[in-house]
């Protein structure tokens, strides 16, 4: 897994022309099944991949946090909203919350994560490759496919099956 999570910086840099090329065909004339085929490679991947093994994402990038996520994990650690945030929180460049700092304050050294049950939603959904209207998170799925190896091999999938 080592390999892999080093090479993968490297390996999104080289296929980013040809995926903003794809996408750019894709979000002008998506298929109709794109959203079951993003079902069916995101379930086929994810049936290969541990993220345990991983956890590549934990480790290098810091989720968004909602007001609802600050207050489902405040309350989980017996916490007012304002504390957790004043604990384990900043605002970033587009005024959002997110962690002070990485790798995630969460993770164990085991990647497991502490707070697994009420993570943030944005963690919950990562890496994004089952979600409906695939095409609309362009830029989204080219920063995470240099973080996260299943979300590199669903989207390189998703070019072979579709030939755009």
């Amino acid at each position: 897994m080592e390999d892999t999570l080093r090479q993968l910086p490297q390996k999104a840099k080289d296929t980013h022309n040809d995926n903003k090329k794809f996408f750019s065909k894709l979000k002008k004339k998506p298929p109709k099944h794109l959203d079951s085929l993003m079902q069916e490679l995101h379930e086929a991947e994810f049936e290969r991949t541990d993220c345990l093994t991983c956890a590549n994402c934990c480790k290098t990038t810091g989720p968004l946090f909602t007001n609802k996520d600050i207050e489902r994990i405040a309350k989980h650690f017996r916490m007012k909203p304002q504390q957790f945030i004043e604990t384990y929180l900043r605002v970033d460049e587009d005024n959002d919350y997110v962690l002070q700092e990485v790798p995630c304050t969460f993770l164990g050294a085991d990647n497991y994560c502490s707070i697994y049950d009420v993570r943030p939603k944005a963690c919950s959904e990562f890496p994004h490759t089952d979600r409906r209207k695939f095409q609309q998170i362009s830029n989204l799925t080219l920063k995470n496919i240099a973080i996260c190896p299943a979300a590199f091999n669903i989207l390189e999938a998703m070019k072979s099956r579709l030939k755009l």
